[in-house]
């Protein structure tokens, strides 16, 4: 095949990336905008040795799964990628997503429950049933967060909406179906606003221009929301106006102002101002509150966010009298959850802003019996359970905890933790994660070191898209039933090190959680030289008289050492 070349293909699959997949000549095709039924014409875009992309040019027999998109922009806007399949096709293709990466990753005798035969176990493990995904009645406007980039149209003309597909191009959409009316609504506002005073939009290429993107929040709880305009100054004109406007709608609480003056495509700076109201907007989840402010992370979907969390806290199997830990705990969300129904709740994170919103929501709350840590879970858990060991409060392969829970970003858990958990051995580990090929590789792991895979329940937080959150609970038998012994030694352990000594990988994760973007390890020593932090002999030094090492970013020397003011490593920033 070649280039422009128009071929038949029937499409059997889909990629994580939305896109149709068909077989023509032995070469997979990916096609955007097909999907798994459908027989079309496609034109070839490019073509590598065993694969290449194409171009949708005719349906010549619709899929029994396709729908017509209820959005007019789908396929144009890059924030849905299957919207043109039914909801209860997208539900089960999760569910085989969830399940295939199970099996070819994992090496798990997994299977879609209530779809496949149940299969023979493998290497001493039963079958794995993958549950059918826990969807949505209505999976439209759920979404409770929304960033808007500004920008002009294909005539120049002021405009919000949504980047393109693979693209930074803006496509006007200010009725997007997957947000609500109101927080649409106060995107038309923002936009009237900046045509009524000839505000300008930001520009990537040149750098100029003022207002980057509008960030709304809606607490779905409570019928709250907020905004903020990411600008690309200080100060924007006429800032009252916008206010008077936002006010008139329903549920205001406040609009503020995320600076931003980075040449960058991150989208948050690193400083937000008050304009009008109050920095935050309420939110609950089951009978939990949670103060929210623009930057801070919370799940976009919350009425998914209490099914993922209590499906979390059944699988934990609480009585009363466990001893639980949650790494990766973020603000502490599932963390609470937890703690309703535990004994003693610890929780651990590695952005110390979140730790502190943790500890504020626990006080919130009235939760006495939850304890929050800031550093990073690779180092702060083994770092404990070898005290203990050390100091004969712990016999290696006592059980050290009751349950674990781990919530990883999407790269998933650290091996030297998981190498932790294993030498704890929690009667239960509940696994909960957003990317289910790096679960699968961390639950081959743990499978091998003796737990076994006893509930796997995908759910549906992203409806539109071909995101799945999974949780996971996984048992260990055999294992010792004396009282976990953490309550007295936890709190009187040294826990300066992981604040004040943060390693690099721990700068690297700070930096990426809350600035978006990677930093090495060189461009860290630069900086840490730059404020007399002593390296250790030979770290980075040059291998010749005369290097040219690249110089670090002054974006990321900034991000960098906010993270060493993090975790007071310097004390102030300098020049």
């Amino acid at each position: 095949m070649n280039k422009n070349d128009t071929v038949e293909l029937s499409i059997t699959d889909l990629t994580t990336d939305g896109e149709g997949v068909g077989r023509s000549g032995g070469c997979a095709l990916f096609v955007r905008g097909a999907v798994p039924g459908d027989v079309i014409n496609a034109s070839v875009m490019k073509m590598k040795k065993t694969y290449g992309y194409a171009r949708l040019t005719q349906v010549l027999t619709p899929s029994p799964d396709r729908v017509k998109p209820a959005c007019a922009l789908a396929g144009k806007c890059g924030g849905c990628q299957l919207q043109s399949l039914s909801y209860a096709a997208q539900l089960r293709f999760k569910q085989e997503l969830v399940t295939r990466n199970l099996a070819r990753i994992g090496g798990l005798p997994a299977y879609r429950e209530g779809v496949d035969a149940v299969p023979e176990g493998a290497d001493g493990h039963p079958p794995i049933a993958v549950k059918p995904v826990l969807g949505m009645k209505d999976p439209w406007r759920a979404r409770a967060k929304t960033q808007l980039p500004v920008g002009y149209d294909r005539e120049g003309k002021l405009c919000v909406g949504f980047y393109a597909p693979h693209s930074h191009r803006v496509v006007p959409h200010t009725e997007c179906l997957l947000a609500s009316e109101k927080m649409n609504a106060a995107a038309r506002e923002v936009l009237a606003w900046m045509e009524q005073y000839g505000l300008t939009a930001y520009d990537e290429e040149t750098g100029k221009g003022l207002i980057r993107h509008i960030l709304l929040r809606e607490g779905k709880g409570t019928g709250e929301w907020l905004a903020c305009l990411v600008v690309n100054g200080r100060k924007v004109p006429h800032a009252e106006a916008l206010a008077e406007r936002l006010e008139k709608l329903p549920g205001f609480t406040g609009l503020s102002l995320n600076i931003n003056t980075e040449h960058t495509n991150v989208i948050l700076g690193r400083e937000t101002v008050m304009l009008s109201g109050k920095g935050t907007l309420t939110e609950t989840i089951g009978d939990l509150r949670f103060e929210i402010s623009p930057a801070s992370f919370f799940q976009v979907n919350p009425a998914q966010t209490e099914v993922l969390y209590g499906e979390a806290l059944r699988l934990a199997g609480l009585t009363g009298e466990e001893t639980v830990w949650d790494l990766y705990c973020g603000t502490g969300s599932i963390s609470l959850f937890l703690a309703q129904q535990a004994k003693r709740v610890y929780g651990v994170e590695i952005v110390p802003d979140a730790v502190e919103n943790a500890k504020e929501n626990a006080r919130r709350n009235g939760l006495e019996n939850a304890a929050f840590f800031c550093g990073k879970a690779e180092e702060v858990v083994p770092a404990w359970y070898e005290k203990e060991c050390a100091e004969g409060r712990l016999t290696p392969g006592e059980r050290a905890a009751d349950v674990m829970v781990v919530d990883p970003p999407r790269k998933g858990c650290d091996e030297k933790l998981l190498s932790c958990m294993l030498a704890m051995a929690p009667a239960r580990i509940v696994y909960v994660s957003c990317d289910s090929a790096t679960l699968a590789r961390d639950l081959k792991i743990l499978t091998a070191g003796g737990y076994e895979v006893t509930s796997v329940q995908p759910v549906d937080m992203f409806p539109m898209t071909t995101g799945v959150e999974t949780v996971v609970q996984l048992s260990k038998g055999n294992i010792s039933s004396e009282k976990v012994r953490v309550e007295f030694s936890l709190e009187d352990m040294d826990m300066s090190r992981f604040q004040q000594g943060a390693t690099y990988e721990q700068i690297q994760d700070w930096v990426q959680e809350k600035y978006g973007f990677h930093v090495t390890h060189l461009n860290i020593a630069q900086v840490k030289r730059k404020h007399g932090i002593i390296e250790r002999e030979n770290y980075n030094k040059p291998k010749s008289p005369d290097p040219r090492q690249p110089g670090c970013p002054e974006d990321k020397i900034k991000a960098i050492e906010e993270a060493l003011k993090a975790y007071k490593m310097i004390s102030e920033i300098c020049g």
